[in-house]
This record gives structure tokens, C-alpha cells and sequence, in this order.
């Protein structure tokens, strides 16, 4: 079978690449053409697609919210190609008293891993307070159907904070790319608080929502972040998939990242 490098979250051997699903579920941080696109591109069976090419090549995790389609994609990928594949879920509520039936939803929908969404994170942090309101009963909640529980956040304070407070947490969500795209600060501050953090962070937007190439966006994530941390891309396809993967591949072998490039008619007398 084919390995991947690994790192542990909460006991549980994760991937340092991780399958994201912003463009399965429609959100393309570009616009509502986008969004519609892809809400009917991807049926489930596309998403078993790819998928499923993350996981014949040893990458064990997907990122979502709590979606029934997800959830039953994920399944069907599993049992295709035979592997455990972690529904890391993140069940997204601007109040306590609807965050907690969120999560029972990601729980019944077969999730390992339950990160509160940053609209419920952020929305409660105070910093001043050096404390995320309501967290430690959403944390508990998730404990109790034998999730492991993180923070998906994108403010870096939330990372420090939760780390002072010492909350029962596995892992952070913390968004982190060269443009600083949906970085809430300077990247050096946010990979500083990446590399300080207590616990393995899950970068995500790596590529900036497609505004970076993947050979610059992931070089520059990996270089700069633990060994511990792993990174979360989505992909439109399954040839960007494997494409992602084999950049990350030779990034983590300690590799410069190469890929064919592209050929245009512009760039024929660069041609040697």
C-alpha cells in the first residue's frame, strides 16, 4: 500500500496532506458564478474521485463541514480503495446553544475529528480575557461521542490563547499562504504562531482559494512550518490532486518542488 509522510493529532495518525473540500461544496472565494459552477460539477461521485486519489496515496483526512453528501462521499471513498479516511468536521454556529446539536450532526455523520468553525471561534475570543467564551462545553460536547476536538480559527490570537488557557484541544485551523490571503496578520506573525504553537497546526488556503501556483504556495508553507504541522488544499480535479500530491511528495523528501511547465505561445523564446 502507499505510505505518506504522517504526523499524530491527538493520538491519531494524520497525513501531512490533507484533502480539503471548499471546492466540493461550492466556495470559491472567487464569486457566485464560481460557487454555482461547482455545486453542479461536483455530484458525490466526483467528489469519490478524487477523494479517493488522496487516498490510495496514503492521505488519510478530509476537512469539511458537517454535510450528509461529504460524509457519504467519504464512505464510498474508503470502502473503494480500503483505507481509513478521517472526516475532520467543523460544524459552524454563531451561538453556543446551536453549535452543540452542530456537532451531535458531525458526530452522527461518522466524524473522528470536530474543530468548531472560526464563525463560532473567532466570534467568541476575547482576547483581553484570555478566553474563547463557551468553548470548554462545545469541547466537552465533542469529548463525549469520542471526537478528537481542535480549533479552526483565523486569527492568530485564538492559537495563543487557547494555548495559555491550556484548553483540551488536539489541533488549530489556521489559514496561512505567501499572500496572506484571510491571514489576519503578516505572515512572518503567522508563522511565527504556527511554529509556537503547542499543538500541530492544520494550515489551510495554502494556494490562497487558486491565486498562488502550487509549486510556490506549497514550498513556501512547508518550509516554514513544524514538522508536526500538516496542510489542507482542496482541488477541482483529480489531476490537480495528483498533481498536489507529488509537489508534496517532493517537498517533504527535502526536494525541490518541480512540475512540467506550462506552454504558452508568450513563452517560446524562453525555450532553450
Amino acid at each position: 500500500m502507499t505510505t505518506f509522510p504522517m504526523t499524530e493529532i491527538g493520538g491519531v495518525e494524520v497525513s501531512r496532506l490533507i484533502c480539503g473540500s471548499n471546492p466540493f461544496l461550492g466556495h470559491s472565494h472567487v464569486s457566485l458564478a464560481r460557487n454555482k459552477w461547482l455545486r453542479e460539477y461536483f455530484t458525490v461521485e466526483r467528489m469519490v474521485e478524487v477523494i479517493c486519489v488522496f487516498a490510495d496515496n496514503g492521505i488519510n483526512a478530509v476537512v469539511g463541514p458537517p454535510a450528509s453528501t461529504l460524509a457519504e462521499a467519504i464512505r464510498e471513498a474508503g470502502q473503494q480503495t480500503g483505507r481509513k479516511i478521517y472526516y475532520m468536521a467543523t460544524p459552524m454556529a454563531e451561538r453556543l446553544e446551536d453549535l452543540l446539536p452542530a456537532i451531535d450532526e458531525c458526530a452522527g455523520l461518522g466524524a473522528g475529528f470536530c474543530l468548531p468553525h472560526t464563525g463560532f471561534t473567532d466570534g467568541h475570543l476575547l482576547v483581553g480575557e484570555n478566553r474563547i467564551v463557551g468553548i470548554e462545553k462545545a469541547i466537552e460536547r465533542i469529548r463525549s461521542h469520542g471526537m478528537i476536538p481542535g480549533l479552526s480559527t483565523h486569527r492568530p490570537e485564538a492559537v495563543v490563547v487557547a494555548d495559555r488557557a491550556g484548553y483540551d484541544v488536539a489541533t488549530y485551523m489556521q489559514p496561512y499562504n505567501t499572500q496572506g490571503f484571510l491571514c489576519q496578520v503578516e505572515t512572518d506573525w503567522v508563522c511565527r504562531i504556527i511554529n509556537q504553537a503547542a499543538k500541530p497546526v492544520i494550515c489551510i488556503k495554502p494556494l490562497g482559494a487558486g491565486r498562488i501556483l502550487p509549486p510556490t504556495g506549497l514550498a513556501f508553507v512547508y518550509n516554514t512550518i513544524k514538522a508536526t504541522d500538516t496542510v489542507c488544499i482542496g482541488c477541482m480535479s483529480v489531476q490537480e490532486a495528483e498533481e498536489d500530491i507529488e509537489l508534496t511528495r517532493q517537498l517533504l523528501a527535502g526536494e525541490r518542488a518541480e512540475v512540467e511547465l506550462q506552454q504558452t505561445r508568450s513563452k517560446r523564446p524562453l525555450q532553450r
